[in-house]
């Protein structure tokens, strides 16, 4: 018999949540930050690496995958779980970010979204429908509603038109989700940086009634202050009894707060993206591996760590693969990236079941702040 999809709210400290996120494919503990494999891969390390620091459930996408190889091709090979060697559960986004920031020529109609492909210009049309047909080609355990994002600047008039948009996108895509047992359907609230919109989007959805809710269209540029802002009055609108998905965000210091505000889940690029040109988050704050200053600094990132890329190889040597532009430097990096990011959700996971949240929050904070000097 699969398991029901579901959510469990295990305990509270102030507005941070600890909690579960049931599926048929297992649970995930939250706060939960989800590395992104957006082809079917998180960049530069072997999924094993990635189950080993203690991640439940990674993303996939669906505006990528559909391009390459295709849904149908990967349903054909057994679903996306299959074809890439993962076993747990899986989140994929429903591909609106992508239209918006990737796709050379756009156009968004009542029915959906066409665009020409930022690989090899085909043209292709996306509907709420589709995007909803990709997801359960993959076989991913949490599937997102087709949403417009908005690049910024935007007027109020064009958020409320995209925001108002997205909604009826929502109503058709909760349909074309149908019955899946073990999987969930999540919403997406929309509306900028406005409250009145912001409020009027998570309204619409509880209407419609979803698995989950999540926050899209932030951390586009407006700013960590004005973001924060954003989830302050956006995050007690949602229902308590469900996850609360922030999605796209974003760095360590983001993470802690949007927690501090209730949030429940995270997907970022940052983590490996950042290893990739050099910079390891740590407890210790960020570091960066390319200045000079490590080059001979035989001093591991932190000794205390359990994952071998932080407590295994010295900064000089990192520093060295760096300055050479060897794989193996950008490998390790990402894979110590992933490592805090899910230590860091421990931590914060621990301190709520402690009750000892907003003293966590305040030491991780002075423990960037004053960094590691040797």
């Amino acid at each position: 018999m699969i398991k029901e999809f579901g959510f469990t709210l295990h305990k509270t400290d102030g507005l941070a949540r600890r909690g579960t996120v049931h599926t048929g494919r297992g649970d995930i503990r939250t706060p939960a930050f989800m590395p992104v494999g957006t082809v079917g891969t998180v960049k530069g390390l072997y999924l094993n690496q990635v189950k080993e620091t203690g991640a439940d459930i990674i993303l996939g996408n669906t505006y990528h995958l559909m391009l390459r190889p295709g849904a149908e091709q990967v349903a054909a090979l057994g679903g996306l779980h299959k074809f890439i060697g993962w076993e747990g559960p899986i989140l994929t986004d429903s591909g609106g970010f992508q239209i918006m920031s990737l796709s050379k020529i756009r156009k968004i109609k009542e029915t959906g979204a066409t665009f020409q492909s930022h690989i090899d210009g085909r043209k292709y049309e996306l509907t709420p429908e589709r995007a909803m047909e990709i997801q359960r080609l993959l076989g991913s355990d949490i599937q997102m509603q087709l949403d417009q994002c908005l690049e910024l600047p935007h007027t109020e008039e064009a958020g409320e038109k995209a925001m108002e948009l997205s909604l009826r996108w929502a109503a058709r895509s909760r349909e074309a989700f149908g019955s899946q047992p073990g999987r969930g359907n999540f919403g997406i609230v929309q509306g900028g940086t406005n409250e009145k919109l912001r409020l009027r989007s998570a309204e619409g959805l509880k209407q419609i009634g979803f698995e989950g809710y999540a926050i899209g269209g932030l951390a586009v540029g407006e700013g960590q202050e004005l973001m924060l802002q954003t989830i302050d009055f956006t995050a007690p609108a949602l229902p308590a009894d469900h996850p609360r998905y922030l999605m796209g965000v974003g760095t360590p210091e983001d993470l802690l707060e949007a927690v501090a505000r209730g949030i429940d889940m995270f997907d970022c690029v940052m983590p490996t993206r950042s290893g990739r040109h050099g910079q390891a988050f740590t407890r210790f704050g960020r570091i960066n591996l390319r200045n000079a200053k490590h080059a001979t600094d035989m001093r591991p990132l932190d000794a205390e760590h359990p994952c071998p890329a932080l407590s295994q190889y010295s900064r000089a040597y990192i520093h060295h693969l760096m300055r050479a532009g060897e794989l193996l430097g950008m490998m390790l990096l990402s894979w110590a990236n992933i490592a805090y990011y899910q230590s860091l959700m421990q931590g914060m996971r621990d301190a709520i079941d402690a009750g000892n949240f907003e003293e966590f929050r305040i030491t991780t904070h002075a423990q960037w702040k004053r960094g590691d000097v040797a």
